[in-house]
């Protein structure tokens, strides 16, 4: 089905607006280029001198070119074996920003009652503190191994696995609205890349922010201008 412009810069598919947001009682977002404005792997990689390196891969995982997520972000850590441990502070404290609209939307999805999720294929290093920094429910992300003060290129394994890939992403929402105990129609997803597909595709409401074309072609709501607060163009706080 053809997505249609609601607006300038916001396309709406399958469903007719408005939708209210309070109908909902979940909302997961993906964390790199959807929360915040960066891929912190890549930008990890700059204190190598391997960002292009680095990023390539990334941008071709992120578009659906690259099949294996787990494989690809497994080549990327090779290649930040050695970056001091100061490099993630230096990445959240210099250059990590979140999107614009994002604490807005956030803070309208808590005041509408819903719990909120972050689901990422990045780090907990930088996740943890967009926890705290939006007052957020629950995470779920990959863990950075550290020696000596130094990056090993390596993740450490955890109960779940060691790599957030897209089927974690998914399992993840479904796993949380079970202890919920609501049905996945009942929850929002947000995200922008192909990893992210599997759990927009799980849950009742899909958003994309700026995402690559094999997203925007597949979520109900795809904004490509402005913050992420335009979804609330479409999502009404509560019935009127």
């Amino acid at each position: 089905m053809t997505a249609q412009e609601f607006t300038p810069g916001l396309f709406l598919r399958g469903f007719t607006p408005p939708l209210t947001l309070a109908d909902f009682k979940l909302v997961a977002f993906d964390m790199d280029s959807t929360l915040i404005s960066i891929e912190c792997v890549d930008e990890i990689a700059d204190a190598a001198g391997r960002k292009a390196e680095v990023a390539a891969i990334t941008e071709a995982a992120m578009r659906g070119e690259i099949a294996d997520y787990k494989e690809s972000l497994r080549r990327r850590l090779a290649l930040l074996a050695g970056v001091p441990e100061s490099a993630l502070a230096a990445v959240y404290e210099q250059r990590l920003r979140l999107n614009p609209g994002v604490e807005a939307f956030v803070a309208a999805c808590r005041a509408a009652g819903l719990k909120t999720l972050l689901v990422s294929g990045g780090f907990t290093y930088f996740s943890e503190r967009i926890r705290e920094r939006l007052q957020l429910d629950f995470t779920r992300a990959n863990t950075l191994d550290i020696a000596e003060g130094r990056l090993t290129g390596t993740l450490v394994d955890r109960p779940w696995g060691d790599i957030v890939d897209g089927a974690e992403k998914k399992r993840v929402l479904l796993e949380v609205c079970e202890l919920m105990g609501i049905a996945p129609e009942q929850a929002i997803a947000v995200g922008d890349g192909a990893n992210d597909l599997p759990m927009l595709s799980a849950a009742g409401l899909s958003i994309g922010y700026h995402a690559k074309p094999a997203v925007h072609e597949r979520v109900m709501i795809s904004i490509t201008a402005g913050g992420m607060d335009r979804a609330l163009e479409v999502l009404r706080p509560r019935a009127s």
